[in-house]
């Protein structure tokens, strides 16, 4: 149950964060702050659902009606939008691929990290390629950390 909580307490964060931060200018577009933070949301939730199985998908739900009422609708509209499409393909992977967790973990990354980010900043009008990047950048080094971590356990065990 911590990690439910933990991930609808992210998604919440998060949108409330896209919502009440101003993007800054960047020769190539605008950059918002919480580019740099959104990074444990899909490995949260790859922990989530290991936990409870598919009871994870009522749980992003749930984070988009608390994100409508905290934040901006319209910033938690494009989350749910992004996450329909990037969380519900991260769950695919993380569920039909037979692999051991930190492989899963990676490679439901690899798949909704950019799904997520190609249409969460254009809907709310914050797309540039250095947005972009580091927002997936900000993604799969939280994925890739999870990686290493229990690559390294698996190893000595």
């Amino acid at each position: 149950m911590k990690f439910i909580i933990a991930y609808i307490a992210m998604v919440v964060g998060i949108n409330w964060g896209f919502s009440v931060t101003a993007p800054f200018d960047t020769p190539m577009g605008p950059l918002p702050p919480m580019t740099f933070l959104v990074g444990l949301v899909f490995v949260i939730r790859d922990f989530a659902q290991r936990a409870v199985g598919h009871k994870v998908i009522p749980a992003m739900l749930v984070a988009s009606v608390i994100s409508y009422i905290m934040a901006d609708p319209f910033v938690a509209t494009a989350s749910l939008v992004a996450f329909l499409g990037s969380e519900l393909m991260d769950w695919a992977v993380y569920t039909f691929t037979k692999k051991p967790f930190h492989h899963r973990v990676l490679l439901s990354s690899i798949v909704g990290t950019p799904v997520d980010t190609f249409i969460f900043l254009p809907m709310i009008g914050f797309f540039s390629w250095p947005a972009a990047l580091i927002m997936i950048s900000s993604k799969m080094v939280a994925a890739i950390l999870v990686w290493f971590w229990y690559k390294r356990d698996t190893a000595t065990t």
